[in-house]
């Protein structure tokens, strides 16, 4: 039998090690993003950090990591409107609100939606839609916080398992939630989303976790499977390892997506939906790739 102090020992050892994640240590995201857009131009930002209509931001302060990814809804073009402009532009304001610390870690749903908001408020609107996922990594808490509006997303793999994810949101096939800023008289007409809508999630990660944020050019043409295998080929946390699976990851998606014999993520779901549908998805492809290390200066 265990005398009392004995079992006090037990227990003290059993709460410090399922307290070992709020140890005092800081911890902080080391984060590579990779990329392509339609026109082929491989890992070549262009007015920022953007590939295609895609974009991204990376940005940190000193409570907190912050990711964002956006998609900038295609058929903008067909009016003579650069979707690039919208997603761009909302990731870059989501940046700036978190450089100038305007905002909570543990709210990142604030921050899309401050991002947003001034969108609608410049003089001359700025048409277009997007999706927008953001990933939040609270330093002292160890708890990653993430908001997600539509079919852009993120995966936390952690020991080759992936153990928290976004969900995706569809009004209906192929029609994902997305911010818009419609022409004036047309606000009924274009689909729109409140920033309010997007699904949020709070989740303690631990020291080396892998945190994948990608746009849905990704995830509509490689399973989980095949992410996963590219993972395990990330063993350190030096950023050129990093940048490489990054690469390595995107490189796969671009070329299944132009593959008309592969039966990819979309082309099931398009089946699932009473769709005839075979091959990859061309489109433009957005991965960050983070892993979560301990914070230094």
């Amino acid at each position: 039998m265990l005398s009392v102090l004995s079992y006090g020992r037990l227990v003290a050892r059993a709460v410090l090690g399922g307290l070992s994640q709020t140890d005092g240590r800081d911890y902080s995201l080391i984060t590579a993003s990779y990329g392509f857009g339609k026109d082929f131009r491989k890992g070549i930002l262009k007015k920022g950090m953007c590939y295609g209509d895609d974009a991204c931001f990376i940005a940190r302060h000193k409570t907190a990591d912050v990711l964002g990814v956006a998609d900038g809804v295609g058929g903008w073009r067909d009016y003579g409107v650069d979707p690039s402009q919208f997603s761009a532009t909302l990731m870059k304001t989501c940046e700036r609100l978190v450089k100038e610390g305007r905002f909570t870690p543990g709210n990142p749903v604030g921050i899309l939606t401050s991002g947003y908001y001034e969108l609608l408020q410049n003089k001359v609107p700025l048409l277009g839609s997007s999706t927008a996922c953001i990933v939040v990594l609270d330093r002292r808490s160890h708890r990653l916080h993430t908001c997600n509006l539509g079919d852009s997303g993120f995966l936390v793999v952690r020991g080759g398992e992936v153990v928290h994810r976004s969900d995706e949101q569809q009004h209906y096939f192929n029609t994902p939630f997305q911010l818009s800023i419609a022409p004036p008289g047309a606000e009924g007409v274009v689909l729109s989303d409140s920033p309010e809508a997007a699904d949020s999630s709070s989740f303690d990660v631990q020291l080396g976790d892998i945190i994948l944020t990608a746009t849905d050019g990704l995830f509509d043409n490689m399973p989980d499977y095949m992410i996963l295998q590219e993972l395990k080929k990330l063993k350190t946390t030096n950023y050129d390892s990093i940048l490489q699976t990054a690469q390595s990851i995107a490189k796969q998606a671009h070329d299944l997506a132009y593959d008309p014999n592969y039966m990819s993520p979309f082309a099931q779901f398009a089946c699932d939906n009473g769709l005839n549908v075979r091959g990859g998805k061309p489109d433009d492809i957005t991965v960050l790739l983070s892993i979560v290390a301990e914070y230094t200066d």
